[in-house]
């Protein structure tokens, strides 16, 4: 396994390598995930070996597998993207690739660490997402690492026969400054 980048106590962050693909495929495609992120093509593990390769690369992206801190297993992926430099902005991706994950503390881990690496050491000071407002999970752990809801993008994404809002959500720099003192 590569050596950590980022950890904490229930998670490791590490740069990506062309064997995590497996994983990554598994997020973009298992229903349970791909439904909350509203993925509609099918994506292979051959394509996500080729994302991973071009996003090395890549100005506006810094990637991290996700893996357990307890027992290395990768278990998902997390992103900036189109991170905007001169305006020091970035939006945060996040999927974790099997509903086994979800509850146990691994997503707010994920964002209190990417959050933490943003402003501190790549000197953002904007971070923003977009959520459905159907994913009150994520929602719930977005809001508990600070991130407020800035607007609804009324209708933004057709999914299974409607169209779905989804929340604007953003975290500022001088916000989660001030709650990391409190």
């Amino acid at each position: 396994m590569s050596v950590p980048f980022l950890q904490n106590d229930k998670i490791i962050l590490r740069a990506p390598e062309e064997e995590d693909a497996v994983v990554f495929a598994a997020a973009a495609n298992h229903p349970l995930i791909r439904n909350t992120l509203y993925i509609a093509l099918p994506t292979s593990v051959e394509e996500n070996k080729d994302l991973i390769r071009a996003e090395r690369s890549a100005h506006d992206t810094v990637t991290f597998t996700v893996c357990r801190a307890d027992n290395r297993k990768a278990i998902g992926v997390t992103k900036f993207v189109r991170i905007d430099w001169p305006g020091r902005m970035a939006t945060f991706y996040i999927a974790l690739a099997n509903g086994e994950d979800k509850g146990k503390g691994f997503g707010t881990a994920v964002t209190s660490l990417m959050t933490a690496y943003a402003f501190d050491t790549l000197n953002l000071n904007r971070i923003q997402l977009h959520v459905s407002v159907r994913n009150t999970a994520a929602i719930h752990v977005y809001k508990k690492c600070g991130f407020k809801t800035e607007g609804t993008l009324r209708q933004a994404m057709y999914f299974d026969g409607g169209y779905i809002d989804f929340y604007l959500m953003a975290l500022l720099r001088e916000e989660w400054k001030n709650r990391s003192t409190e």
